[in-house]
């Protein structure tokens, strides 16, 4: 691995198909502003509940991406 400096933001995506789907929809998301990303950690994972029932799956991630 070569020498690199990172950047760290946290995000949260959201979904009411999963957390697989809330992840994906926040790095597509934050790939249309930020660039060199590599990354993710997923640090929470909570949800909304409508009517007894998950109604939305939230995932909060904190991206890395390259500093260049």
């Amino acid at each position: 691995m070569s020498d690199h400096t990172y950047k760290l933001v946290e995000i949260v995506g959201s979904s009411p198909d999963g957390s697989d789907h809330a992840i994906r929809n926040a790095i597509a998301k934050a790939g249309e502003t930020i660039k060199n990303i590599d990354w993710f950690e997923v640090v929470e994972t909570r949800g909304h509940i409508e009517n007894g029932k998950v109604g939305h799956f939230q995932v909060t991630l904190k991206v890395g991406f390259r500093v260049t």
